[in-house]
């Protein structure tokens, strides 16, 4: 069976790209779309195509022109921004006979909200940073000793693309608090947060302890599948960019409450911080993430996962052969944009 992937909002994850055509084997093409023609990703995809910014009021027309013409079997979004859109036309994308690969509208606003993170996680019964949004509040809570400094100041929706600050006293929250405001109003992020601009900056526990990213994996149903751990050693513009591979028990018995609970689709992209012994849960990213590759070289396979999927078996074990200990770095490479 021949499978078309398209990978929206494709941009740099050209590692994702050459890990599904490796995948699937030359048994169909790899897709990869993007507003900008100079998209890295682009260069690697078997087909480019330019499309609109998520934000155009064409932007699911021209997917589903991009799905009929090119018999598309599935569509992966790269890109946070993109999920809720892609989540609220799900069904009218179907309707064209294509697979979208995002998980429902609930899922996504859970996920794209940090403080309905922040209310889920504490639901569910793990531990999550403490989280507020208003600077009085934030504090009240200082005054109270229940949050103290260094703390983290960063936007509440979608990704931290306008950066993130870590104030140390009064003068920088105060600072930091209203300068994230104003970068906010001129940043893609604002679109998102149009909603509740008041409230749209966070002010966050910063946990002092070593950071972990996970990889959820559920099949297309919501199910189970497994839990992928790297202690991370490095970061880079915000990204792992070194890690080591770890199992252990904790990680699996958190990954599988929030997988039981949240019933995301695919890949799920998370933080977590170990912290006087106690794992601290603080993102839920539900899609592929810049960390997905330290899991995919230490032995979990998730795009030939995601392709047995979408061609209907159900005996996929042997794509995970994950080892604990398997130690990676990112480069850099230079592609010639034509």
């Amino acid at each position: 069976m021949a499978l078309h992937l398209l990978f929206t909002c494709a941009g740099r994850r050209n590692y994702l790209i050459n890990y599904f055509k490796e995948a699937i084997k030359g048994q169909g093409q790899i897709f990869a779309a993007d507003m900008s023609d100079t998209a890295p990703a682009m260069v690697d995809a078997d087909v480019a195509l330019i499309v609109p910014s998520i934000y155009d009021s064409n932007y699911i027309d021209a997917l589903k022109t991009i799905v009929k013409a090119h018999q598309i079997n599935a569509i992966i979004s790269l890109n946070d921004l993109e999920l809720p859109i892609l989540s609220k036309h799900k069904s009218e994308l179907e309707s064209t006979g294509v697979k979208v690969i995002v998980s429902n509208e609930n899922v996504i606003d859970i996920a794209f909200d940090k403080i309905k993170t922040f209310n889920f996680i504490q639901k569910i019964g793990l531990q999550t940073p403490l989280t507020y949004t208003n600077l009085i509040t934030a504090k009240s809570a200082i005054a109270e000793e229940k949050l103290s400094y260094p703390l983290v100041v960063k936007p509440r929706w979608g990704s931290a693309s306008i950066g993130i600050d870590f104030p140390e006293t009064e003068e920088e929250l105060d600072l930091a608090f209203k300068l994230q405001h104003i970068k906010l109003k001129k940043s893609i992020l604002n679109t998102a947060s149009e909603q509740d601009l008041d409230n749209a900056i966070l002010i966050q526990e910063k946990m002092n302890g070593q950071e972990y990213g996970l990889d959820i994996v559920n099949d297309f149903e919501g199910n189970y599948f497994g839990t992928f751990v790297r202690k991370k050693l490095n970061m880079r513009s915000g990204e792992t960019d070194k890690a080591i591979s770890v199992i252990d028990e904790r990680f699996e018995t958190l990954g599988r409450i929030v997988s039981e609970n949240l019933k995301h689709i695919g890949n799920l992209d998370c933080d977590v911080f170990v912290a006087n012994n106690q794992l601290y849960l603080l993102e839920l990213n539900p899609r592929f993430g810049g960390g997905y590759p330290f899991s995919h070289e230490a032995g979990v396979d998730t795009c030939a996962l995601y392709i047995e999927w979408l061609k209907g078996n159900k005996n996929v074990e042997a794509y995970n052969q994950y080892k604990a200990g398997k130690l990676f770095s990112k480069c850099d490479r230079m592609l010639e944009i034509k």
